[in-house]
Order: C-alpha cells, then sequence, then structure tokens
C-alpha cells in the first residue's frame, strides 16, 4: 500500500527495541516513513550504542510525552574493569588501564552497595546537560574542559549478577540497575571503577523499560515495519501511563473546551474519561479545581 492511499494513523504510543548503532533521532526518522506520518516524536533519547525501550509518541500522543511520568528507568548493562574511557563507555578513547583480573568480589560489591541509594553523582562529561546554555558533549567536542556538578539521583537497585574473569587484566560485570531519570549507568560505571582503582567503562547497555513500558509491549522495527501499528492507542497509553477519572457528559463537553472542573481528588497528572470510556484530557488537581493539562479528545 503507497504512503498516499494508506488510512490515517490513529493516535497512540509506540514503543520501540531500539538497536544498537541508531540515534534516537534516527528511530523517530524511521518510524514516520513507516508510518506515514511526520507527527512522530520520542520521550527520553537513547544512546547510540543502548538498546531497549523507547517510547515513541504518534500524531496527537505526541502531546503526552512531555507528561508522561518516567523517572523510573530500568537497564540491563556490562561493566568492563580496567579500563577507563573518555565518555565512561566503550565508544570513548582510553585514558587509562590497570589489571582488574584479580579484583575481589566483596570490594566488587562493597563499592556497589556505596552507588545503591540516594547518591550525589557527577553526570558523563559527554551527557546532554546544559553547562551555561550549551550541552555539556558539545563543549566536549569543540575541545573545551567540561566541569559538570555532581546531582542528587537514586538507584534504587543495582544487582550483580555475573563476574566473568575475561583474561588480559580485564574483569566484566553483568549487572541489572533500576534507577530515577536523570542517573547515568555510564557514570555508575566510572565510579565503580574508580573506587577499586583499576578503571572502569559502560561496555553494553540495555533498556528494559522506562516508566511503567517495558520490552513486553516493545517491537523491532522490523516488525513494526512488517505489521505497521500501534504499540498502546491513546485510550490505553493514558491509561497505563496515568491514574483513571471518569466523568459525565456535561463535564466532558466543558472539559473538551478547555473549562475547568471541580477536583478530582487525585495526586499529580491524571487522565479524565469521557462516558464513552475515551479519554478526554489529562489534568491536573490546584485546590478546589481540575486544570486542563492537554485536551486529548475535542468533543463538539
Amino acid at each position: 500500500m503507497s504512503a498516499s492511499s494508506r488510512p490515517p494513523v490513529p493516535p497512540g504510543l509506540v514503543v520501540i527495541d531500539k538497536p544498537d548503532g541508531m540515534t534516537s533521532h534516527d528511530v523517530v526518522a524511521k518510524v514516520r516513513r513507516i508510518l506515514g506520518t511526520r507527527k512522530v516524536g520520542h520521550a527520553g533519547t537513547l544512546d547510540p550504542m543502548a538498546t531497549g525501550v523507547l517510547v515513541l509518541g504518534i500524531e496527537r500522543a505526541t502531546k503526552l510525552l512531555g507528561h508522561l511520568a518516567l523517572d523510573s528507568k530500568a537497564y540491563l548493562s556490562t561493566i568492563r574493569l580496567g579500563s577507563s574511557t573518555t565518555t565512561d563507555d566503550a565508544e570513548g578513547e582510553v585514558l587509562s588501564t590497570a589489571d582488574a583480573s584479580e579484583v575481589d568480589e566483596d570490594a566488587i560489591r562493597a563499592g556497589v552497595a556505596k552507588l545503591t541509594g540516594a547518591i550525589d553523582q557527577v553526570p558523563s562529561a559527554v551527557s546532554a546537560v546544559k553547562i551555561d546554555g550549551k550541552r555539556a558533549y558539545a563543549r566536549v567536542r569543540a575541545g573545551e574542559a567540561v566541569e559538570i556538578p555532581a546531582r542528587p539521583v537514586t538507584v534504587h537497585r543495582f544487582d550483580v549478577l555475573s563476574i566473568r574473569r575475561e583474561g588480559e587484566g580485564v574483569t566484566e560485570l553483568d549487572v541489572m540497575v533500576e534507577c530515577s531519570s536523570g542517573t547515568y549507568v555510564r557514570a555508575l560505571a566510572r565510579d565503580l571503577g574508580a573506587d577499586l582503582g583499576v578503571g572502569g567503562h559502560l561496555a553494553a547497555l540495555r533498556r528494559t523499560r522506562v516508566g511503567p513500558f517495558d520490552l513486553r509491549v516493545a517491537k523491532t522495527l522490523e516488525q513494526l515495519e512488517s505489521a505497521p501499528g500501534l504499540s498502546l492507542d491513546l485510550d490505553a497509553a493514558v491509561s497505563t501511563a496515568f491514574p483513571r477519572r471518569e466523568i459525565a457528559p456535561r463535564e466532558a463537553v466543558a472539559l473538551s473546551h478547555g473549562q475547568r472542573l471541580a477536583a478530582g481528588g487525585l495526586d499529580g497528572t491524571y487522565g479524565v474519561f469521557g462516558p464513552d470510556g475515551h479519554v478526554v484530557a489529562l489534568a491536573k488537581d490546584e485546590g478546589p479545581i481540575a486544570k486542563p493539562l492537554v485536551v486529548l479528545t475535542p468533543i463538539g
């Protein structure tokens, strides 16, 4: 079927299992072509070397992306002890090497414990953190020395799944990390290696979950190309990501025109659904009233 003869793409989310070597922007461009629409945006980037969950908004669902509670993320990763790099991952230039072939297992687990819980973390120098209005990675590429202040993050879980002695002075750790948004797993690898005195960097990274969306609903680009479609339609996406409030027909019409309702008694942002079961808007209580944040389904 040609792009011109396709039916309109419905609004919703597509959760992609991003392959290695593609930027998040590359994925957006490919999904635009597959679905035949320009209205595609992504929530939360992944580095080119990383694979796994990338959440895309399609058509009207792009309005959801800035409101999604993606403050908890989960990763499977491989940390290589024995060398540090300029980027804290395998794509950077090696800064130092040391023999890590006999790093004590108890010392590894003690180092991991220090990096678990509420910690202050210095993001990687090539991160997207802005320094005086300019991305840190852009300053690094321009040859500038970058100092990024530490910031509080939370590492909810940092489990060592396996320890492999790879020879040539290298020990590799397979780990599971669950953390708050803004946490850099490659910075965890860097800091663990530094604590152990042998240096470390991230060798592989796979995001298994972001917010409520995990690999169970993810599609590869090949799967999407062979069977174009949403992972979650607009109603299912809002039901999955937000608390649900149901309202009467008259309230639905008022809210769809941007009018305020009585407060719903729910914490944070929530989805407001009309009597037909379709989402009307996202809203948030402010005192005695509910303020519409974004209208998703206008009602005539």
